[in-house]
């Protein structure tokens, strides 16, 4: 499936229906959760992790962003909006395909088991990632598509030592007017490593809006330049996402185009065509809207109007796959409070475990390089002799 072939559902609008704000996108889910596409085909037990997922997601943002305001966490990025494209495509994968993320998918994290400890680096404390290695999701990354040569890094090393697996690397819109995007991208197509690429088309990189930072209609389209696929998808539609993200890390791990038994019937487990090539990276669209600001050092008022959102809203991923949901008869509002309230007790414990982090200053220094230079165990010195001398309190007073 191309970028040029959106496929089912793509840009449809009714007299009765919202107006869609996406163009041209793969999609099976309509506004109200109605079916216009293939549903990938999944136990009903998947579907409702999901949903689950994408819940604690938003509960998770809903908290963290009250933490910052009371000043318990430092900044942080909110998902509102973009949970679907996350979550469902970390449901795509095998456990063992590692996940690279930028900042602010963190719904790949929850799908993946949520370490307790997560919250803990929102809080200042780098070993809060720690838990991250065990899920295999490599640690978020501040530096604007600095991840993406290492995410290809990995796939090209699956590629050479016979491995069956997929990297998988989230970025933003904003990524692909870095440099390391562009290299990353254009190894990957050269050397046919088996990667998975989601980029999240929110319609702002920060700022900016997605017209304001290239001129190519599409972010899709820039794949071509690679050598591979581009694909377009909905992505407030997670199983949309879902399909798109399975079929990506078939072709990763089978090679050729898109095809086989078409997208809504592939998934994460299927991989038993070879078309030609040993694997093939693809690059995904998922168009999307971030609700809420860049971060929460953040004020989306001085660049856009609060209408903006408004078309967006209709297409909200929560409220979506839930009607899915009760359509097909796999939900009920017992079900859906059981959720909600699963949801609340999770994000509880993260919290609770995070702020039982104690705060060592001295640990500053331990991991910024393998091993420790002269310089380094200057500065450490000279911060211990303050502390002796003054006592840890004036380090910690509040001005």
């Amino acid at each position: 499936m191309s970028d040029a072939d959106a496929g089912p559902g793509a840009g449809e609008a009714t007299d009765d229906a919202p107006a869609d704000p996406m163009g041209d996108v793969y999609r099976v889910l309509g506004p109200d959760g109605e079916v216009v596409g293939p549903v990938p085909n999944l136990p009903e037990e998947t579907l409702v992790d999901i949903y689950r997922d994408m819940v604690t997601a938003r509960r998770f943002d809903e908290r963290a962003i009250s933490l910052q305001r009371q000043g318990r966490i430092g900044t942080y990025a909110a998902i509102e909006g973009q949970e679907a494209s996350s979550v469902a495509a970390t449901h795509a994968l095998r456990e063992d395909d590692p996940v690279f993320y930028q900042y602010r998918e963190h719904g790949a994290v929850i799908a993946r088991g949520f370490p307790a400890e997560y919250l803990a680096y929102w809080m200042g404390h780098e070993s809060g990632t720690a838990g991250l290695a065990d899920i295999d999701v490599f640690p978020l990354n501040i530096g604007i598509g600095a991840h993406l040569p290492h995410a290809v890094g990995a796939a090209m090393a699956f590629d050479y030592r016979g491995d069956d697996r997929v990297a998988c690397a989230h970025f933003g819109d904003g990524a692909t007017s870095e440099g390391d995007f562009h290299e990353a991208m254009n190894f990957a197509g050269v050397f046919d490593a088996p990667g998975v690429f989601v980029c999240h088309n929110n319609q702002w990189a920060i700022s900016i809006p997605r017209e304001d930072q290239t001129a190519s209609p599409t972010l899709a389209t820039k794949a071509e330049a690679y050598g591979f696929e581009g694909v377009r998808v909905d992505g407030m539609d997670p199983l949309a996402v879902y399909a798109v993200v399975a079929e990506a890390t078939r072709k990763a791990r089978t090679g050729g185009e898109a095809g086989g038994d078409g997208v809504g019937d592939t998934n994460a487990e299927d991989a038993d065509t070879d078309t030609g090539y040993d694997h093939r990276p693809t690059l995904i669209e998922t168009v999307e809207y971030r609700f809420g600001a860049h971060t929460t050092a953040d004020d989306p008022s001085q660049y856009r109007e609060e209408t903006e959102a408004e078309p967006w809203r209709a297409w909200d991923p929560i409220p979506r796959m839930e009607a899915f949901l009760r359509r097909e008869g796999i939900a009920d509002d017992d079900l859906v409070e059981s959720v909600r309230e699963e949801a609340d007790d999770r994000v509880a414990e993260v919290i609770d475990a995070a702020e039982r982090f104690e705060a060592d200053p001295v640990s500053m220094f331990d991991d910024v390089y393998a091993e420790t230079t002269p310089e380094l165990e200057r500065q450490r010195e000279g911060l211990l002799a303050a502390i002796e001398r003054h006592g840890e309190d004036a380090f910690l007073r509040e001005e």
